[in-house]
């Protein structure tokens, strides 16, 4: 190496050594500082192809077959001559299985048929020998049709009755009766609870905001403004708070409330800027067979909120690693679960960003790919246990038994990895979030009635981030606590495989009640579809 000494102070007492160890200490720096650079750059790349993907990438999980992989079209015979050798050295056996016909699917049975009769006319049935032709069957050909939807006027009469022998006469009794009015779910409404279960369920089940249905309605003759059916949800919502309640109450009794929350533009907030942040907060819980779902608005994403919500409950809590859910864990009697799906996620998105063209083709799995490839191990065996339709006590078991070493081997790879991967970097931030949330992780091996992920949660959310996208905010907060009110019944009945058009109408005749037993036979899980008349899912 030749140094140059040139710029070093003009001083006889430095040697010529002290003067190249000032160097390498100079060049040693200069090197650690390049290093730290080069981090950041490869960090800031990882972060723009991360960007990238999220905005124009394929949103999905599932492993992606990279280049090196596909069979070139034109290669030469040496290629060709290696994947046959790849090809033969991994065989794999398919099991015999049979192929289902393709073809239309059949029309549902319970749809109701119309018939048209196609007939050949009294000429045309005469045979060519002169005698008329006997029919011996008969061809189906069955096509779907649509009748549009109508506005009807349903006319309550009310008959008044007098008696005439009591006029000008003084009566102990009233001398004019009439039948007494039908009750009412908002009073001196004239909406039906058929429209208003319609008009709730296309906004928050189909995600149609108010103002596309307010120029549906005009397509069919009628002017239905948006702020009369804005009206109509909030007074119809404070009816049904009753329901709200009794659901709070069975997902504090049920093992397990997972627990997760989005984001919500909320105009008009008593002391807030309309561009503020609030939240939808989602609990799941109940039991198994009868889950209860109740949506939360909050103006903030405190803890706090999910810890008054919970109240005394004892039991299982799942959810992603937010800090707001720390509070929860000094609690006694609950235990705080994490999320595999979100732990995959991190290693997922490593492999999105990653080079394509890798430089060891004998090994072309990435570490990121060895990650999901253990995550995957453990999620075989719930499918494993779903196929066998284990009971929760048998699915413990196979958890114990094979779950846990693979979860022990899992630990000790990320163990071994920590220390070799830049932690600022996506593969870092991934194994430092599954080590650091490795014991909440672990948790559900030890009861059958557990998922190792917040899956619940996050599906039951979609739909609401679904019409979020549509009518983009609420325009007050009761117009908030009003949606978080359907969407915990309108969620709560598509968990219980019940039609939520239907189970709104349904409720809406029977409310309001005076007996809370009365609204406890409402709940989704307590209805007999049958005698209700609701369809199933």
């Amino acid at each position: 190496m030749n140094l140059n000494l040139a710029h070093l102070p003009d001083n006889q007492n430095i040697t010529k050594q002290q003067a190249l160890s000032l160097l390498r200490q100079q060049e040693e720096i200069f090197q650690s500082q390049q290093e730290k650079y080069q981090s950041q750059i490869d960090y800031l790349e990882e972060q723009l192809r991360l960007l990238k993907n999220e905005l124009f990438g394929r949103k999905s999980e599932k492993p992606i077959r990279d280049d090196h992989d596909q069979i070139p079209l034109f290669s030469s015979h040496s290629v060709e001559a290696d994947q046959t050798a790849d090809l033969e050295e991994e065989k794999v056996v398919i099991p015999s299985h049979s192929r289902r016909k393709r073809g239309r699917k059949p029309l549902p049975e319970d749809l109701p048929r119309v018939d048209v009769i196609h007939d050949l006319s009294e000429a045309e049935k005469m045979c060519a020998c002169g005698h008329l032709m006997s029919r011996f069957g008969q061809e189906v050909c069955e096509k779907l049709d649509y009748i549009p939807a109508k506005i009807q006027v349903v006319r309550h009469i009310r008959y008044k009755y007098a008696c005439k022998h009591c006029e000008g006469v003084e009566s102990d009794g009233p001398t004019v009766k009439i039948a007494p009015p039908p009750s009412q779910l908002i009073p001196k409404s004239n909406a039906t609870e058929g429209l208003l279960a319609h008009i709730f369920t296309s906004k928050f089940a189909d995600g149609l905001p108010l103002y596309r249905q307010q120029k549906i309605f005009a397509r069919l003759g009628l002017d239905l403004p948006r702020s009369t059916m804005s009206s109509w949800a909030i007074q119809a919502s404070i009816r049904c708070k009753p329901l709200i309640e009794l659901l709070q109450k069975e997902i504090r009794g049920g093992p397990l409330i997972n627990v997760d929350e989005t984001t919500l533009q909320v105009l008009k907030e008593p002391g807030r800027r309309n561009t503020s942040k609030s939240y939808m907060w989602l609990y799941r819980g109940g039991a198994p067979d009868k889950p209860a779902l109740v949506y939360q608005y909050a103006p903030s994403r405190s803890g706090q909120v999910a810890e008054d919500f919970i109240g005394d409950y004892k039991g299982f809590v799942q959810s992603d690693a937010f800090a707001g859910y720390n509070r929860l864990q000094d609690r006694p009697h609950i235990c705080l679960m994490g999320c595999w799906a979100h732990a995959r996620r991190k290693f997922v998105a490593v492999i999105k960003v990653k080079k394509k063209i890798r430089s060891n083709r004998k090994n072309p799995k990435s570490l990121a790919d060895e990650a999901v490839d253990f995550i995957g191990k453990l999620y075989r065996l719930e499918k494993q246990a779903v196929e066998q339709e284990l009971r929760p006590d048998q699915i413990r078991d196979l958890r114990q038994s094979q779950a846990e070493p693979i979860l022990k081997q899992f630990k000790q790879w990320l163990e071994e990895k920590s220390p070799l991967v830049p932690p600022k970097s996506l593969l870092g931030e991934a194994i430092a979030y599954a080590l650091d949330n490795w014991q909440r992780l672990i948790v559900y091996i030890e009861d059958g009635r557990l998922k190792p992920d917040n899956n619940a949660a996050e599906n039951a959310l979609r739909p609401f981030v679904v019409g979020r996208k549509n009518w983009l905010f609420a325009g007050h907060p009761r117009g908030a606590q009003a949606s978080a009110i359907f969407f915990s019944l309108i969620e709560t009945a598509k968990a219980n495989r019940l039609e939520p058009c239907a189970y709104l109408k349904f409720v809406f005749k029977q409310l309001p009640l005076t007996d809370e037993k009365d609204y406890g036979r409402l709940l989704p899980g307590n209805i007999d579809r049958e005698a209700a008349g609701i369809p199933s899912l």
